[in-house]
């Protein structure tokens, strides 16, 4: 698991749903780049970083 994606989404007061709604994709799309599971686009990973406030390479962390 990304434990600092999750700290950084629960810090931000997002659920998973809510944080794939931001991105566009599916919560199970989410759910499986949260649990390290699936890479995830670049685009998303620079979403990410946008929305939680935080630089990519720590939250791949």
């Amino acid at each position: 698991m990304r434990e600092n994606l999750r700290a950084a989404r629960k810090a931000a007061g997002m659920t998973q749903q809510a944080l794939a709604d931001k991105l566009g994709i599916s919560l199970r799309q989410y759910q499986q780049i949260e649990y390290s599971e699936r890479k995830g686009a670049f685009e998303v990973w620079d979403a990410l970083e946008d929305i939680l406030g935080t630089h990519q390479r720590i939250l791949r962390a």
